[in-house]
């Protein structure tokens, strides 16, 4: 663990970071990030890293290549994060708008897309602090949540909602938020294939390959036994979300099947299928639940191979060479 560093030194490099990550996103591989899977960056099968609208209409150009989360404003949209702020340990409110760039109006009309208008998704900008959260939405569109996150520093905030308009895709906007207080921000964690939460053993099957779809299986297990009454969740027997480390571009992956459809079974495993927008590390975070609570399994996985100095899992390693 580094130094602690108080959160006025440690917000000013977080904001050149995230300054630039419209440069660094379409740097690491624009054209790799173009031939992202329909299965993420927003909801349903025709959701892309940006509307349809946006790029029709108001020239959005490269910005459609972009993955989700690494712009405040995008496909004609702006997040309006009034909360930009809250002490670290301590009961705070997050208040936040979707504003619609053409008439300068507060967005009201939502499509609801696995159960919710809008999802919400809190992380520290050293991927080591997740929350999913599921804010109200007030008659003038204004949205607020309560919140508590246990850490000082940077963090980035990310609404993903399809606007109730005619042929309107999906859209992830982001937002930066700081913590105040002692910051010490950790190492990204260490690459594992399997994680315990809350008593749960949770293991990963498969790779997150640049530019190419490939399937990501996840397995549950207790006390040794494997978990087969998983509880819908958000309309899903799993959610998966994939922040790319350095910059947190969000890649928001739905899983092969649901409840209902006659072939996709209550657990142990959930099957999700993505595509990273570039190499990289990646952090997985994996929402289930069962006995009626959700509970949500980290993972760190390397895209393409690892970083200098990183080695990549054997079998990480298997699947990016096709064996």
């Amino acid at each position: 663990m580094h130094t602690g560093l108080k959160i006025t030194a440690f917000a000013a490099g977080l904001a050149a970071t995230f300054g630039s990550a419209y440069a660094v996103g379409g740097a690491m591989d624009p054209a790799v990030a173009a031939k992202e899977s329909s299965h993420q960056d927003g909801h349903g099968a025709k959701d892309r890293p940006a509307a349809e609208k946006g790029a029709a209409e108001k020239g959005a150009g490269e910005a459609s290549e972009l993955p989700g989360g690494l712009q405040i404003s995008q496909g004609g949209y702006t997040l309006d994060l009034s909360t930009p702020r809250v002490e670290a340990g301590e009961p705070a409110e997050l208040r936040f708008a979707v504003v619609d760039e053409d008439t300068s109006r507060k967005v009201t009309a939502f499509r609801r897309e696995h159960d919710k208008e809008l999802h919400l998704i809190v992380a520290s900008s050293d991927l080591t602090t997740y929350r999913h959260l599921h804010p109200e939405r007030a008659a003038d569109g204004t949205w607020s949540t309560p919140v508590e996150l246990p850490e000082a520093g940077g963090y980035r905030v990310f609404a993903d909602f399809t606007p109730d308009v005619k042929n309107a895709e999906g859209v992830t906007l982001g937002a930066d938020l700081a913590v105040s207080g002692d910051a010490n921000p950790e190492a990204l964690p260490d690459a594992e294939r399997k994680v315990t939460v809350d008593g749960y053993e949770v293991t990963l099957d498969g790779a997150l390959r640049p530019g190419a779809g490939s399937e990501l299986k996840l397995e549950v297990e207790k006390d040794g036994k494997p978990v087969t009454d998983l509880q819908p969740y958000l309309g899903a027997y799993g959610h998966l979300v994939a922040l790319r480390a350095g910059d947190l571009a969000y890649l928001h992956v739905h899983p092969n099947g649901e409840p209902g459809d006659g072939r996709t079974k209550p657990g142990p495993e959930v099957s999700f299928t993505a595509t990273a927008p570039s190499k990289g590390a990646y952090r997985l975070f994996l929402d289930f639940r069962h006995e009626g609570k959700v509970r949500t399994a980290a993972f760190t996985v390397h895209a393409g191979g690892a970083a200098a100095g990183e080695s990549v899992p054997e079998n990480e390693e298997s699947a990016e060479h096709g064996h």
